[in-house]
């Protein structure tokens, strides 16, 4: 991983497991200040429970993990975390559930200025015109939007994001992730992120690096730094000779541990 601005996150040695079946094994990870880390890798890989470590929803079996140099002991708002499922309060308007990051945030802020943050936070993602309404009455789309800017109204160093796009149509996806990066690199200071996907061109889009993770037990199988420049357009990369080349080595060392898994012992 690359280490300018030093590290943010460190990962020692960290295993996880439920009773006799492990789940990870020997993760060792560095993550530097403002770097986009994309952890990748099949089903059963392991990657979202290590995010869910990383935010402090579940406690590692054996190892240690550090934010901001203090170890990781339960969940804080300085790890912000958006999920596949949105996870946005049904009852409150999508205003409200930004307030209440506001609040976290800066809890002796008045509830008019928090409500007026919260539509700053949301006119951000597009969503200005809209703040009234309540999650069910948006598209899938418009409530990832709405969780994007509920975690970016903590104000938190580290924005955790698992599978965000993983149940978005294409066309939505694709603009997702193009508000994200822009939402990223607006940001100052810029937020550290860990981002879950399967996907590979996605985590070559999006990331700075890549952990890839073989199953059965979740373990880092290799790494790659992704050496394009952050003024990234999709028909540029997909022509680059080296986009190719990355995705075909993180393919195969997909297929050589998905082959080790299936050959007898």
């Amino acid at each position: 991983m690359t280490q300018a601005g030093g590290n943010a996150l460190r990962i020692d040695a960290v295993a996880f497991g439920y009773g006799e079946a492990v789940i990870l094994e020997g993760i060792d990870l560095a993550v530097a200040e403002g770097e986009f880390l994309a952890l990748l890798g099949p089903s059963g890989s392991g990657k979202s429970t290590l995010l869910r470590l990383i935010a402090g929803l579940e406690r590692p079996s054996a190892g240690r993990i550090c934010a901001a140099g203090r170890p990781v002991a339960g969940p804080g708002t300085d790890r912000a975390v958006v999920f596949q499922n949105y996870a946005l309060f049904p009852w409150m308007t999508i205003a409200d559930n930004v307030a209440e990051a506001v609040a976290k945030a800066h809890p002796d802020v008045s509830r008019p200025e928090r409500r007026q943050r919260a539509r700053q936070h949301l006119a951000r993602v597009g969503l200005g015109e809209v703040v009234h309404q309540y999650p069910f009455e948006l598209s899938g789309g418009m409530q990832q939007r709405a969780a994007i800017a509920r975690a970016l109204a903590l104000e938190s160093p580290f924005l955790l994001m698992d599978e965000p796009f993983g149940a978005l149509d294409p066309i939505n996806r694709a603009k997702l992730q193009d508000l994200l990066i822009e939402v990223w690199q607006g940001s100052a200071p810029r937020r550290t992120v860990v981002f879950v996907t399967h996907d590979v061109d996605e985590a070559l889009l999006l990331a700075d690096s890549i952990a890839v993770l073989g199953a059965s037990p979740g373990r880092i199988i290799a790494e790659y730094a992704v050496p394009f420049g952050r003024s990234r357009r999709r028909a540029t990369l997909l022509a680059h000779p080296v986009f190719h080349n990355l995705r075909e080595s993180i393919a195969e060392a997909l297929d050589a541990d998905t082959l080790a898994h299936l050959e007898p012992a």
